[in-house]
C-alpha cells in the first residue's frame, strides 16, 4: 500500500464522529473512555525522549514533538499543588471541540493533553484527570488534576 496522507479535515470530521458517538453512550463518562488515545504516538515519539522526571524537560519533550509534526504550535503551562494548568495553542484538532460546542456538547478530550497525561502516569506513577477543557479565544485551557502516588504493596 502506498504511503497516503489523508485530508486533515476528513480525519477531524472522524474525530468528531468517534466522540460523539462516545458521549452519546457515556454522557460525561466518555472523558474517562479516551485518555489512551495517542498511547501509541507517545510509545513511539516521546517516550524515548522523556530523559528526565523533571515537569519542564516532560513538557518541552511534548511540546517539541507536537510542533515538529504540526500539531499544536505551543503549549504553556502552570503547576499548583495538584493542579496542572495546560494551555494548547494552534491545534490541528480544535474544529472537533468547535464543532462539539455548536451542538451543545461540552469538550471533554483532547488529544494533546493525553500525551502530558500518558507521560505524567508512566514517569510520576501518579493517576492524573482531566478535569476541565475550555475553548479559549486561539487556545485551549485544560486543567488537570494528579492525584497521590499509587501506593506499592511490598
Amino acid at each position: 500500500m502506498k504511503d497516503t496522507t489523508i485530508p486533515l479535515d476528513y480525519a477531524n470530521n472522524l474525530l468528531y464522529e468517534l466522540e460523539k458517538a462516545f458521549w452519546d453512550e457515556r454522557g460525561r463518562g466518555a472523558r474517562f473512555r479516551l485518555t489512551t488515545i495517542g498511547a501509541g504516538f507517545f510509545r513511539e515519539n516521546i517516550r524515548p525522549l522523556l530523559q528526565s522526571s523533571d515537569l519542564d524537560h516532560i513538557l518541552q519533550s511534548i511540546e517539541d514533538v507536537l510542533r515538529q509534526q504540526g500539531i499544536a504550535t505551543k503549549m504553556s503551562y502552570s503547576a499548583e499543588e495538584r493542579m496542572l494548568r495546560v494551555k494548547v495553542e494552534g491545534c490541528v484538532h480544535r474544529p472537533v471541540e468547535e464543532r462539539m460546542l455548536a451542538n451543545g456538547i461540552e469538550p471533554f478530550t483532547c488529544l494533546p493533553i493525553n500525551l502530558v497525561v500518558l507521560a505524567i502516569e508512566e514517569i510520576w506513577d501518579r493517576p492524573v484527570e482531566l478535569a476541565e477543557v475550555k475553548l479559549e479565544e486561539g487556545y485551549c485551557q485544560l486543567l488537570l488534576i494528579l492525584f497521590d502516588q499509587r501506593p506499592t504493596l511490598e
